[in-house]
């Protein structure tokens, strides 16, 4: 197995964008169509560009035994053209700076991935994130306080175990610089939402060896910057309960899939219940947990378990 990668040590990328991403657009940089609705500020890197091959390797070289079963489809930047666009990261440069200050120069900026639909990535690139967005883990007997939590760059399966694949099969990660300054330890099952003091600027599970970083609701669009948004398919990935810990399993049935086969299991009433609930999902109203627990409310643990058992018997047969 390969061993983690770490994106802060390969200067590849570092070196590109300072640390900030401020570089000019790519030269081989494609504007080609992609899922993602087109937005000046979104580049598509193609095989062969370094920031594109660095962030590739980090992700692979953090799924584990999923590696050789995880296909990267795209890697899109998240370039500083555009008058709103550069003012966020002028922004994030100047809390840089501040922080560093802060803290005798160095302001501790992190790689971090965030799961997320490909909607929601969406939305936080153009509109930054929201408070639907904090304590998205909060009731998954994981959480490390109330925040946007992102996993270090070489957890990647962490984060990858958290998403949800669309109907075309596709998971979506989001990249983002974090500054970190001085962390403090976050106990699990905490309910803190804010610095302890104005010694500390952020939150992590393990002080020597994060696995979950926590950025506080006051600070969630000043000290994140969204940098990369990562397409990729993963067959054998599975959400485990609050999105963490996963192990690789036949395959998983997406939200999507698994509505198409209730719908010829359930009467219109309930199963028009469980579409509402979903569309508020894929709105953002309510949270995945959320979601779960009225669809097993509607439709009951045992038609649910015939179904994804019926529909894993299935995959079997065709491989």
């Amino acid at each position: 197995m390969a061993a983690q990668v770490e994106i802060e040590d390969q200067a590849s990328v570092t070196n590109l964008d300072n640390g900030e991403i401020f570089d000019s657009l790519s030269d081989d940089a494609d504007s080609s169509s992609s899922s993602f609705s087109k937005t000046d500020s979104l580049i598509l890197l193609g095989e062969g560009n370094p920031e594109h091959d660095v962030i590739k390797t980090c992700l692979l070289s953090g799924m584990g035994v999923v590696s050789s079963d995880t296909t990267i489809v795209t890697i899109r930047k998240n370039s500083s053209e555009g008058i709103t666009t550069r003012a966020k990261f002028l922004s994030f440069r100047i809390f840089t700076d501040a922080v560093a200050r802060k803290h005798g120069g160095d302001a501790n900026v992190k790689y971090g991935w965030y799961a997320g639909s490909k909607d929601e990535i969406q939305s936080i690139i153009s509109y930054g994130f929201s408070n639907r967005d904090v304590g998205k883990f909060e009731n998954d007997g994981c959480s490390h306080g109330i925040g946007i939590h992102l996993v270090p760059s070489k957890c990647s399966l962490l984060a990858a175990s958290a998403t949800e694949p669309d109907e075309e099969g596709l998971r979506y990660l989001l990249l983002c610089r974090l500054i970190l300054g001085k962390p403090e330890l976050i106990i699990s099952g905490s309910k803190q939402s804010y610095p302890s003091s104005a010694e500390f600027d952020s939150g992590v599970d393990d002080l020597h060896n994060p696995r979950n970083y926590v950025i506080w609701s006051c600070n969630m669009n000043s000290f994140i910057l969204p940098s990369y948004i990562v397409s990729f398919r993963s067959p054998r990935l599975r959400v485990s309960r609050g999105g963490f810990a996963a192990r690789p399993s036949s395959p998983w049935v997406s939200f999507a899939a698994l509505m198409s086969m209730l719908s010829k299991s359930m009467d219109p009433s309930r199963m028009n219940l469980i579409i509402r609930t979903y569309d508020d999902f894929r709105k953002r109203k309510i949270r995945r947990d959320q979601l779960v627990r009225k669809m097993r409310e509607v439709a009951g643990d045992n038609l649910l378990a015939e179904i994804i058992k019926n529909h894993r018997d299935k995959n079997k047969i065709k491989n």
